[in-house]
């Protein structure tokens, strides 16, 4: 048999990962950050338990890529919903839903989240968080923003702060009064986006995440 090419196994190891970033967020969600370990998300993933220090420093670093990778590609499924649009309001509106929606329908994994960045590691800095600030950054600019390197951050700062209320142990502030607020300080009307009355707002994001993930099967997987 012949070896296999370079670009295969960099196919491969991309594979690998993906399954691990699902089994991360899967697990976490069902029961939470320290009853998940390492051992166990490869296990789900169908992966060496090696494998997973070769592609993550450890377990938070992993559990952080993994659910800014569900969070970019849910706020990037919201804004190019259809009927498509590029009304920088209506975006906003989007994203506002889309990340609450994530505080509403995933609460342990987002509240697992949360706490992670108040550990000494902070924000992990990786593809996936990359690109949720991408996306971000970019409907700030869409929405007009003047000036989108301050806007952006303290768009950022509200949604975290909005979700964490949201996630408080025995005082949560109900998803709709937060989305209220935030509708009003960026001038939007509760109609745009996806309202929570509305069937689409109700439990939308409570189903399988794997669409968000590459981890279709092929011969040879790592």
């Amino acid at each position: 048999m012949s070896p296999r090419s370079a670009s295969v196994n960099e196919e491969l190891r991309r594979r690998s990962r993906e399954r691990l970033l699902q089994a991360a967020v899967e697990l976490v969600g069902e029961h939470g950050f320290e009853a998940t370990t390492l051992g166990d998300i490869a296990d789900r993933a169908g992966s060496a338990r090696g494998l997973v220090s070769y592609y993550f420093p450890g377990k938070r670093q992993l559990v952080q890529s993994a659910v800014h990778r569900l969070m970019h590609r849910t706020l990037e499924e919201a804004l190019e919903r259809e009927p498509r649009t590029e009304d920088g309001r209506e975006r906003l509106a989007r994203a506002i839903d889309a990340i609450l929606g994530l505080a509403r329908d995933r609460p342990v994994l987002m509240r697992q989240h949360m706490a992670g960045l108040l550990q000494a590691e902070g924000f992990v800095q990786c593809p996936e968080q990359r690109r949720l600030a991408e996306l971000l950054s970019d409907t700030v600019a869409l929405y007009g923003a003047q000036n989108v390197s301050a806007d952006y951050p303290m768009l950022r700062a509200l949604l975290m702060g909005a979700v964490y209320a949201a996630l408080v142990p025995g005082v949560p502030m109900p998803v709709p009064v937060l989305r209220t607020e935030l509708f009003q300080r960026y001038g939007l009307e509760w109609e745009m986006g996806v309202p929570p009355e509305s069937e689409e707002g109700r439990g939308a994001g409570q189903g399988d995440v794997s669409r968000f993930f590459a981890t279709e099967e092929r011969p040879g997987t790592v």
